[in-house]
């Protein structure tokens, strides 16, 4: 067998486009919000190991100042509509009374926080998610987010965002989100077609988006995000092209464009799609190659993945100047910092540990009526994990991982420790995905199209197991 030696730089096949590219790298893959990903928690992280890590937080090392500002994400998961794609925790019910008792569980697992932490930490971020948060009345968003002022100290700059279904928000309810301190807001799209739109059970007019998008530019909130699903019932090539037209039309600073994981075996809301209406493998590869060539023919810098921004969007900024970060929220351009996950199946990742509370809603209900963390499983990073974290995060986000810099930042000689990673590097560089050199992995622009690909390599558990969780599709 031939052996290449991975520190010398290879000529990649000029020879085959993209789609084909995609095509060979169709794969299941984890979408790294986190490493390890969420289906390593275990429920030997209970309650009592999250309520020790909180303290060490409070009291421990380093001092008191000097410790990154908080991410917050509340998780609303109440919904008046099913929308057959969806793969979120929610409960469908059109019964508003049901937010009343969530928002007394709500409050009482702030302050289960702030009993632990203290009051008053300072707040770099805040996003509420779901489900539908606007689910709540304005008087109960108003109510919860006065809690969350009392309990935390928003900074100045804070981004605070939440996710918006077109159909249940206009342009006077925006305005008074607005008035709650919301500067910016995600918009459920997925698609404008209205034979795919029928075909999953949401429907919306692009005049219905568009003047939402107008209302919010005219508030001066700082970003405005479309979340856009390809590989959905009934989309074609040149179905997907119309929507993508309108959406560059309408210039939203910043897309997520998500393929759909069809998997009717763990969604219950997916068994009403019927997967003979979806489009074919190779035609969802055409799809994603023709929507990256459309963004960035638009102007849209590709943050990573799935993710596009405008130039002079803040995600685009940090990109530039290499200071992405990424989270259970996302891509983010706060440094690393912990997370606090409020609300049934919420996520939190606390100093080297990450939670999740239960799925739920009774048992949330019964834990928080105890007077404990509704937290069910999570997990405390080893040595090896913190590691494997910061090269996959650094490829993740900057798309490119500096060989001393681990090597000091971690105690191991970063070339030597990961000898295999570098040889399994060799054929995602012979596909010109990714340049090895003798300081330095960095991906390529082609390489940022599969870029989960590439963090897979250093992925360990995925490496020693590739059949026990089925992940999304990387294309």
């Amino acid at each position: 067998m031939r052996v290449i030696d991975p520190f010398v730089e290879l000529s990649p096949s000029e020879s085959a486009p993209d789609a084909d590219m995609l095509r060979k790298m169709d794969q299941a893959g984890p979408r790294y919000t986190s490493y390890p990903t969420a289906d390593r928690f275990v429920e030997a992280f209970t309650e009592s190991v999250y309520r020790r890590a909180l303290w060490t937080r409070a009291h421990g090392m380093p001092p008191a100042g000097s410790v990154a500002p908080l991410s917050i994400y509340v998780h609303v998961p109440f919904c008046e509509s099913v929308c057959y794609y969806c793969a979120c925790n929610k409960i469908v019910t059109k019964h508003h009374d049901r937010a009343a008792p969530y928002l007394q569980a709500l409050s009482k697992e702030i302050e289960l926080h702030v009993d632990q932490l203290g009051r008053g930490l300072p707040v770099a971020q805040m996003h509420l998610g779901g489900g539908t948060p606007t689910f709540f009345s304005d008087q109960e968003l108003q109510h919860l987010m006065l809690q969350l002022r009392d309990a935390f100290t928003l900074l100045p700059n804070a981004e605070v965002s939440i996710e918006i279904d077109p159909r249940g928000v206009d342009a006077q309810r925006l305005r008074r989100l607005a008035a709650l301190g919301f500067n910016r807001i995600s918009l459920g799209v997925q698609d404008f077609d209205p034979q795919v739109q029928r075909a999953v059970h949401r429907e919306q007019s692009p005049a219905m988006v568009q003047s939402l998008l107008d209302e919010a530019r005219s508030l001066g909130m700082v970003s405005t995000n479309f979340d856009l699903i390809y590989g959905l019932p009934m989309q074609t090539i040149a179905s997907v092209e119309r929507t993508i037209a309108s959406v560059i039309a309408m210039r939203p600073e910043r897309i997520a464009l998500y393929g759909y994981a069809h998997l009717p075996q763990r969604f219950k809301a997916q068994r009403r799609i019927d997967g003979d209406q979806l489009p074919a493998p190779d035609v969802r590869i055409r799809m994603l190659a023709s929507a990256i060539q459309s963004f960035t023919a638009a102007g849209y810098v590709h943050i990573g993945m799935d993710h596009f921004a405008l130039p002079e969007d803040s995600l685009a900024v940090a990109k530039r100047q290499g200071l992405l970060h990424r989270n259970f929220q996302g891509y983010s351009t706060h440094p690393d910092g912990d997370l606090i996950g409020l609300g049934v199946s919420a996520i939190g990742s606390i100093g080297a540990n990450y939670s999740q509370n239960t799925k739920i809603l009774g048992e949330y209900y019964d834990a928080l009526g105890q007077g404990l963390f509704p937290v069910v499983r999570g997990l405390s990073l080893s040595r090896d994990d913190v590691l494997r974290r910061a090269v996959i995060m650094a490829l993740m986000c900057q798309g490119r991982v500096d060989f001393e810099q681990i090597s000091q930042a971690h105690l191991v000689d970063m070339p030597a420790h990961f000898a295999h990673e570098m040889q399994a590097l060799i054929p995602l560089q012979l596909l010109g995905l990714v340049k090895v050199g003798n300081h330095s992995i960095a991906v390529t622009d082609k390489g940022w199209l599969v870029v989960r690909a590439i963090a897979m390599v250093f992925d360990r558990y995925a490496q020693a197991d590739r059949k026990r969780v089925q992940f999304s599709r990387i294309v």
